[in-house]
């Protein structure tokens, strides 16, 4: 026989013999009914159909729950993976994470921010868009809630809690490897749309010089409109390439996704990174995206800890509602890097 069907708390009372506000109780906190009572609560729950509304059993709560949670890009596997380790770390301690994503553009990114200060959720763990992100929305919300920035963090959000990889570390690295399997890097760089990509530019222009090598940049202007990633790595290796330029160079990319474009473009012009067979041409990325071990040839990178950051931003929001959102003592915490070395380079 199919279980009755319940649609409100005041059927789910009469049905199962729980005073209205025995069960609310029951639905926001079970610690705080009665053994007897929990009981012969989940008894009843048994024999019928009912799921509780997830916000109305939290309108109540000194607490919802819930941590939101923005990342900028839906197509990226790499935020997909922070995402991921974001959201274990956060079902491990309790919470629910409601995720949006900013999709590139700043209004989106700020009706997000928004979304999370109607919905009262507890926190916010936000990976921005850049300096081009509406920043006056992240003051309100870090004004109003426990707050934490991870991947990304624009200049003028500095005296917020911050959780990432340090690009220093991780690009010094990579130029040092570089430099010591072969010629010194080019860095081809991306159009200047995030704080990550004009930080690791910097990082391998501080790291040559500091080796009395000259700091070659390419690619930090548009291609087309809305060409970042794959297809900016393309379109700027293809015009070298096809120029008989760094036909025999060794290739930094600013992140894999940038390199894999520039992989697909040496693939184009019969060129074989790492191989050596004709001349020396390698490339190497950053991030260790998902799909760099499965590239032709595989991709040389480093690779940040996203499950270290995802674990740490969720405990440092943890740390922030436990001290209700005390200001001046902001904190800011950097995983090293891990290279990964494949073929390409």
């Amino acid at each position: 026989m199919p279980k009755p069907k319940i649609h409100t708390m005041e059927e789910l009372s009469a049905a199962i013999g729980v005073s209205r506000p025995t069960l609310s109780r029951y639905f926001q906190d079970p610690t705080k009914v009665s053994r007897s009572s929990v009981e012969r609560i989940r008894t009843g729950l048994d024999r019928v159909d009912y799921t509780p509304n997830f916000f109305a059993t939290r309108m109540n709560r000194k607490t919802t729950g819930m941590i939101g949670v923005i990342i900028p890009y839906l197509n990226d596997l790499f935020f997909t993976r922070l995402l991921e380790s974001i959201e274990r770390a956060a079902m491990a301690a309790g919470y629910t994470v409601i995720s949006q994503c900013s999709h590139s553009d700043p209004e989106i990114e700020a009706r997000a921010a928004e979304t999370f200060l109607s919905m009262n959720v507890d926190g916010a763990i936000v990976a921005p868009l850049g300096n081009h992100s509406d920043l006056h929305v992240y003051e309100r919300l870090n004004a109003r809630m426990p707050f934490v920035l991870f991947d990304s963090r624009p200049k003028l959000l500095t005296g917020v809690d911050f959780v990432g990889t340090d690009h220093k570390q991780s690009t010094s690295m990579m130029v040092d490897y570089l430099c010591r399997v072969g010629s010194p890097p080019v860095f081809l760089a991306m159009p200047r749309v995030n704080f990550n990509a004009v930080e690791r530019e910097n990082a391998y222009i501080a790291r040559m010089i500091e080796r009395d090598l000259e700091p070659v940049v390419i690619g930090t202007e548009m291609t087309a409109p809305g060409a970042y990633f794959e297809s900016h790595g393309l379109a700027v290796m293809s015009d070298h390439f096809a120029r008989g330029a760094l036909l025999d160079s060794t290739v930094l990319c600013v992140n894999d996704r940038v390199a894999i474009g520039a992989l697909r473009a040496a693939a184009q012009h019969g060129l074989e990174p790492g191989a050596l067979r004709r001349g020396g041409l390698r490339i190497a990325g950053h991030d260790d995206y998902p799909l760099c071990p499965f590239t032709s040839p595989p991709l040389t990178t480093v690779a940040q800890d996203v499950d270290a950051i995802g674990q740490a931003a969720v405990d440092r929001l943890q740390e922030k509602l436990r001290a209700e959102n005390q200001t001046g003592n902001q904190i800011v915490k950097l995983m090293d890097g891990v290279m990964k070395i494949r073929s390409s380079a």
